[in-house]
């Protein structure tokens, strides 16, 4: 099965585990999952599937916590999870939250879901492989929208003073935040330019272009300074409905008309809807 098709099928999961669990940020998933998909399943991480705390693994951080789905689902595809702990969320008496959490997975990295707390923590984790002359390198993953949050940018002037050259911050540059467009919110927010004020490398990507993201993320920094690679992408994307629409931010179908979008453009049987 090539990307295109399994990334069509890893959505289809997505939805019918968030639907059985009751909940699920449907479109927060849809624009970071090719991302994700980059990282765990093309291998630009680092990792030993058999030894989850291997001190040279790449770390990653899911800073846009409410998308903690997205992350399991890749993770199962990648052999990390079983497809049954994955099935598991939001259950009664299951394993897996909404958000991610470092009790539920030995490959969580960081418990997450309180925006704007996962650069913080990825910065603290970069200066200490950094100071053990560990090479590992450190992904955290922010919304676009999360970047309102004051300690985003308490981390980012900061990072550059440190020469964490290690760090790399893929921003999720969908351009929705929870109800509304980011620049109805706080205007044109020209990120390149702001983060590179701040003394970091700043690169650009679609975020749905896996061949793309391979090579972007893969390639090595030898700048010194920090990295940002604002990854475009589209809220909500690959059903027509969600797409670039704010109103699903937190929000599953709920009208026949909506239930037959979902079904019709994922590819859902009656039998997989139960």
């Amino acid at each position: 099965m090539d990307d295109e098709k399994k990334l069509k099928e890893l959505r289809k999961k997505i939805f019918l585990i968030g639907c059985k669990g009751g909940m699920a940020h449907l479109a927060s998933c849809y624009s970071c999952l090719e991302i994700l998909y980059a990282l765990y399943v093309k291998g630009v991480l680092k990792l030993d599937a058999t030894n989850p705390k291997w001190s040279g693994r790449d770390r990653f951080i899911l800073s846009k916590g409410h998308a903690g789905l997205a992350l399991y689902t890749v993770m199962a595809e990648a052999g990390l999870l079983s497809w049954e702990e994955c099935a598991s969320y939001m259950q009664p008496g299951g394993g897996l939250g909404g958000e991610p959490c470092m009790r539920d997975s030995v490959w969580v990295e960081a418990t997450t879901g309180s925006l704007g707390h996962g650069l913080p923590f990825a910065q603290g984790m970069a200066m200490a492989l950094k100071a053990e002359g560990n090479p590992a390198r450190v992904f955290v993953l922010l919304g676009d929208g999360e970047c309102e949050e004051g300690s985003v940018w308490e981390a980012a002037m900061t990072a550059s003073a440190f020469g964490l050259e290690r760090l790399t911050v893929i921003l999720d540059c969908n351009e929705i935040q929870k109800m509304d467009f980011v620049n109805k919110t706080i205007g044109e927010p020209v990120w390149r330019e702001k983060w590179s004020a701040f003394g970091w490398q700043a690169d650009e990507v679609d975020g749905h272009d896996i061949a793309a993201l391979e090579r972007c993320l893969q390639e090595e920094n030898h700048t010194g300074k920090p990295r940002l690679v604002i990854a475009h992408t589209v809220k909500g994307k690959g059903v027509s409905i969600m797409e670039n629409n704010p109103n699903w931010h937190f929000k599953l179908p709920s009208s026949k008309k909506e239930w037959k979008v979902f079904r019709e453009e994922l590819g859902i049987s009656e039998e997989e809807m139960g």
